[in-house]
Parts: C-alpha cells; structure tokens; sequence
C-alpha cells in the first residue's frame, strides 16, 4: 500500500489496511470479471441502438421526437431485457420512479402485497404505512399486506404463496437491497425463485423489483429471472456518477405505458419530456456504469474487512456474495455512528470541511446523519454513507467512484474511530 506520512493516517491503521487488502485481493478478481461481463452488455446495447453524437444535443419545451432521450430508453430496455424503458430526468429519485410504478397498475380496492418485509422508509409514506400524506396508496383506498422475511432474511416461500393467491392481490413488489436492515441484498436467483413461487399461484399480478444499489453488481438482472418492472434511481448504480438526476423503468410494455401517463398526464405519456442540457451525460454515465459499480463494490469490499479487523460487525461479510453496493456497518453507539459518517464526509473531493449532522430528513421517521461530499447532491453511486439515529446504530455505505478515493475514505472514517476509542 502507498504510505504517504502527509495522510496522517497512523501506522496501526496502515498495518491494518495492508492485511485488509492481501485478503481481498482474490475477490477483487471476481468483482472484474463481473464488471467486464457487464461492460460488453452495454456496449453490445450501444452499438446495436447506433448511438451517434447528434443524440447528446439537448431539446427544450415539449420535447417531441427527442431521439436521444428515445434512443436512450432503447439502450435501457436492450441492457435490462425488457419490452420498454422510462428513463426520464423528471424523476426526482428512486422513490418517485418506483412510486410511478406502483400507481401504474393499482387501483381503489386492490392490494399491493411486499413480500420482503417492510419496504425501504421513503415508500412507507407512498403505500400510507407511516404519515398520512395525501395521495398515497392508502388515500386512494389501496390495501396493503406484506410477508416478513425468516429470522435467517431469505423469503418464506410458503406465506409468498399463500398471499400471492389472494384475488385483491394486483401487484406484488420485491426489495432487492437491503435497506436500513441487517438482512442480506437477494440475488438475482432468490428473485426468480420469488417470481416462480408467485407465478405458480398468480398469472396476473405485476411484480415489481426497487433494482436501487443493486444494477451490474451480478450479470444478470431481475428482468431476466420473472420480474414485470425494476425500477430505480440514475444518481446510483446506472448513472454512473455522470448523471445529474433522474430515474428509469425497465420491463412490459403494457406497464411502461401506464407509468408513463402517470408520470405526465393520460394521453401524453412518453411523448413529452425535454432533455435541456441534453444526454450525453446519462449515455456516458450508463456507459461507464459496470466499472464504477466494480469500483463502488471494491471499496465495499475494503471497509468490511479493515472494520472487521477492527472489531466491528459488518454486513455483509468481506467475503460473503453481493447483490448490492450497500455495506453497513453496526456500532451500537450514536457517537461512534456519528464519528464515521464525519470521517467519511472528510474524506470526500467535495465539502470535506463541512460537519454532517443528524436531522429530520423527508421520508423518514427517525433523524437521519448522511454524509455526502458529492458531485452531484446526494448521489450514492459516490462514497457516501448514513445512516438513522436509532439502535443499533447502523452506518449505511455505498459508493466510490474509484476504489483508490473511496479507500482514502474509509480510512479517513477508521481514523476517526480509532481516535475515539484511545
């Protein structure tokens, strides 16, 4: 490892980083290979779209017939394998494109059945479980059930099947990351064996993935193991940490459709929609997006085991598979929890001198401590890292747009952990 006494990183530290590195450095080898995988996919998808230069330039006012953002919703659909794409700037996260989702295909008297749990904090409000907020699920008379995960965090097959053959049962959704919750991401196999399980009792139902944190980290994608819709945000995994904002769908065409008449207006659709400053950004930054999910996933890979090494109980494992970039590390202590999140934001290219402090976020219920020396404003395909000011005190981690600068984070935030404990 170069050791650079300007770091002010200790030699305990250092030590302890070098043995973190020697015993990734075989998993590293696996994560590449996925990345090249994937690379190849996205570019196969590009050259059969024939992207082309004049689909960068940007359009203004209706946006009619913008063959770049036409163009681009191709290339998802190719990559995803899915009927259509909705990859829109007009997304504001993966909340609303997931939300437009779900309203796509719900009407009063249906139910919408997770069968992950509980559903990500931000769409509690959505599906009317937390708050009391106009124009959620449960405003429009939509019901809702949802069949926990097993103590081990793998699904219970047996109440999937027995909620999914319930006839109010019009769309079903499935978590794919983690969340705030010490469970495992699923694999894109688990997925499909969710899909089957549905399948075997319900022909009809939409099933839709929240695909967030979780896109190229496998070669294969829930499109391609049963799921009608994924759904997810641009300033992560597919944005490639050039895409300023925005979200996508990926699936049937039929589902497409009313999502898109849900995002606009009925009878417009997809049809509308400018690009302003124009594509070039969410073409380059899908472009690269394999490669930086490889980065990301290396430093995720790096923080679990130097934490570990320091005593800390990581999820996943160093070494455990991965469907998400997501690493969370319990601390079982606020301050402790507070000191990363500070150090991982004094590690950032931007803001570095800025204090996170924990507050009432949107969406959430608890206060919430985030720290996010970004690019763009909160994109978690960069190092970024938080996490609820609730027990046990869980940092969330994701990010790093090159394993070289999300290393120096993390190092920055197990300085800052070691300080404390001294």
């Amino acid at each position: 490892m170069y050791r650079d006494n300007r770091l002010n990183f200790t030699t305990k530290l250092m030590d302890l980083a070098e043995k973190a590195e020697e015993d990734i450095r075989p998993i590293f080898d696996e994560i590449d290979k996925i990345s090249e995988r994937n690379t190849y996919k996205v570019l196969t998808a590009f050259q059969e779209c024939r992207v082309s230069a004049p689909m960068f330039a940007a359009t203004t006012g209706y946006g009619y017939d913008d063959i770049g953002r036409e163009t681009l919703e191709k290339i998802y659909s190719c990559v995803f394998h899915g009927q259509a794409a909705l990859v829109r700037p007009g997304f504001v996260n993966g909340t609303h494109a997931i939300s437009t989702a779900l309203f796509s295909m719900l009407r009063p008297g249906d139910t919408l059945l997770s069968v992950t749990g509980e559903p990500y904090d931000t769409l509690q409000s959505v599906i009317g479980i937390s708050g009391n907020y106009p124009g959620s699920l449960k405003y429009y008379n939509i019901g809702y059930r949802q069949v926990d995960l097993l103590f081990d965090g793998t699904p219970d097959y047996k109440r999937i099947k027995d909620e999914a053959s319930k006839p109010d049962v019009k769309e079903i959704t499935i978590q794919r990351s983690s969340g705030y919750s010490s469970r495992p991401a699923l694999s894109v196999k688990i997925i499909g064996n969710i899909c089957e399980s549905i399948r075997s009792v319900n022909k009809s139902a939409a099933i839709i993935v929240d695909n967030c944190y979780g896109e190229f980290t496998e070669v294969l994608e829930p499109t391609d193991v049963g799921a009608d819709i994924i759904a997810g945000s641009l300033i992560k995994n597919p944005g490639g940490g050039l895409a300023p904002t925005g979200g996508y769908l990926v699936g049937k065409s039929n589902i497409i459709e009313a999502a898109s008449m849900r995002l606009t207006t009925p009878g417009i659709g997809g049809e509308c929609g400018c690009t302003l400053e124009g594509s070039r950004m969410y073409y380059q930054g899908l472009f690269m997006a394999p490669h930086i999910v490889a980065q990301a996933l290396k430093t995720a890979v790096f923080a679990a085991r130097l934490l570990e090494l320091m005593g800390y109980v990581s999820h996943p494992s160093f070494n455990a598979p991965r469907s998400d970039i997501i690493q969370s590390v319990s601390f079982g202590d606020s301050n402790l929890l507070e000191k990363f999140c500070r150090g991982i934001q004094a590690g950032s290219p931007v803001d570095s001198y800025v204090t996170p402090e924990a507050w009432d976020m949107p969406g959430y219920e608890d206060k919430v401590i985030m720290a996010a020396g970004t690019f763009v404003q909160g994109a978690s395909i960069e190092l970024s890292c938080d996490g609820p000011m609730r027990e046990p005190y869980t940092a969330y981690l994701q990010g790093g747009l090159t394993y070289e600068s999300g290393k120096f984070g993390i190092l920055t935030a197990a300085q800052m952990l070691l300080e404390e404990k001294e």
